[in-house]
């Protein structure tokens, strides 16, 4: 598929023992200067720089739960409600109905862009919900996202957080086990497979109560990926904090075993700013060669940098993440350089989304795309940056041809707000360093008021 796996891992080994590589020029056909923010209307720049504004204050983000409940409480239902749209809720989410999230997409899609939908359902370790009821009626949500995401475009992608099909204290038993020789032995992913596919689960390494729980997730998990390959709609499965990610890999493999045969159906995230990313990379890649399906990745740079810190030194283990950011942008782009030469070999067996809002990554991908004469609207690769952010990137990338995917949560807003609060509080650093997207906001607005060419 892509190469014998030894050459392969010989040169992951090689470049990441090598020096770090040095940034590609910027395309030349691609200008990152605000000029495609005239597409936006008035009200669009207006509620861009309130929000921006107030997302960059550290200790409003931190407080968020406590002044949203309070504010609920002192406005009412329906005009807290209503302020919540006409900014935070405006800016980042396509809406409640399927008819609101279409004129989203349609929107979207008139600009060149196209959706990458998201229902907001998550779980964390200490928020168990309500037993297999819960589960059960996400996977219900979840098969609507699939549904309405058949309907985006060409292409169509969406999101997935196994936790919200799976609980988050099983994915995290089950990552401790996966830590020791008989735990990973055990829970192959092969016997997942098997499980997705029917047969019983009895891992010993298990509970009784956790093996009748881990088998009713498969077989969600399995139920949904079914119908989103049905549809034609991509599974793009999302990377959480370490303590449950290897659970959340061993899962997303065993439905690329199951799915992804002729094409990347069900892909994996993968977080740069883990010290182990290329390592974990290259053995995933290799393991798709042996087993001969084909692997999509999601490359992020990760979402959880404060909380991770934070779980490193109050558990006493070493910090799982790179000491600095250029460590962090180094492992990024070798990370991308691999898996760029991977899709110039063989586009149909592996596959990327570049979900970065950083200028110089999306630059180089542009230049290494033309480089190695990988089409810009083929759909091998991929870009991907959250609804309402990161707009005059975006709509460069979408104007010059490029496939540009936006991350859109839906749902009502009682829904949705946690969920938004949690990436505020997860992205602090990345909300706090959008300077250059005000400042050309604000340029357009000025353009208009003053009546300038």
């Amino acid at each position: 598929m892509l190469g014998r796996g030894g050459r392969w891992l010989q040169r992951v080994r090689g470049a990441a023992l090598g020096p770090p590589p040095q940034p590609a020029p910027p395309g030349a056909q691609l200008s990152f200067d605000g000029a495609v923010f005239r597409l936006k209307s008035g009200w669009e720049l207006v509620r861009g720089l309130l929000v921006f504004r107030l997302c960059a204050l550290p200790g409003l983000v931190r407080r968020a739960p406590t002044l949203l409940s309070v504010s609920r409480r002192l406005l009412g239902q329906r005009l807290w409600g209503s302020l919540l749209r006409a900014s935070f809720y405006g800016q980042f989410v396509a809406g409640q109905m399927p008819t609101e999230v279409g004129v989203t997409v349609k929107r979207l899609r008139a600009l060149g862009l196209r959706p990458l939908l998201a229902v907001p359902i998550e779980e964390d370790v200490g928020q168990d919900k309500e037993g297999e009821g819960w589960y059960e009626g996400n996977r219900g949500s979840v098969l609507g996202c699939v549904e309405l995401s058949a309907q985006g475009g060409p292409q169509p992608m969406m999101q997935l957080k196994v936790t919200a099909l799976m609980s988050a204290r099983l994915c995290r038993t089950v990552s401790l086990r996966l830590g020791d020789l008989e735990g990973l032995s055990e829970l192959s992913m092969d016997r997942v497979g098997a499980v997705m596919g029917g047969e019983e689960a009895r891992f010993s390494c298990l509970s009784p109560a956790e093996n009748q729980h881990l088998q009713a997730s498969l077989l969600r998990l399995d139920k949904v990926t079914q119908g989103a390959v049905e549809a034609g709609v991509r599974v793009l499965v999302d990377a959480e904090y370490t303590y449950v990610n290897p659970a959340l890999t061993l899962v997303t493999l065993a439905l690329m075993g199951r799915w992804n045969r002729g094409q990347p159906w069900v892909w994996n995230t993968y977080q740069c700013y883990l010290q182990d990313c290329l390592a974990r990379l290259s053995v995933d890649v290799a393991l798709a060669e042996r087993r001969g399906f084909c692997f999509g990745v999601k490359l992020v740079r990760g979402a959880y940098l404060e909380q991770e810190r934070r779980l490193a030194w109050e558990g006493g283990y070493p910090n799982p993440l790179h000491p600095t950011w250029e460590a962090t942008n180094n492992s990024y782009q070798r990370c991308l350089d691999l898996l760029l030469e991977l899709v110039a070999r063989d586009g149909q067996r592996c596959q990327l989304i570049v979900a970065s809002h950083n200028e110089a990554s999306v630059s180089h991908t542009v230049r290494r795309m033309e480089e190695l004469g990988i089409a810009k609207d083929g759909g091998t690769v991929c870009f991907g940056q959250l609804l309402g952010m990161c707009d005059h990137v975006s709509l460069a990338l979408g104007q010059a041809g490029y496939a540009i995917y936006k991350s859109i949560p839906y749902g009502s807003v009682e829904d949705v707000l946690p969920y938004l609060v949690r990436r505020a509080q997860e992205n602090q650093s990345v909300l706090q360093g959008i300077r250059k997207e005000r400042d050309l906001l604000r340029r357009e607005l000025w353009r208009r008021v003053l009546h300038r060419p």
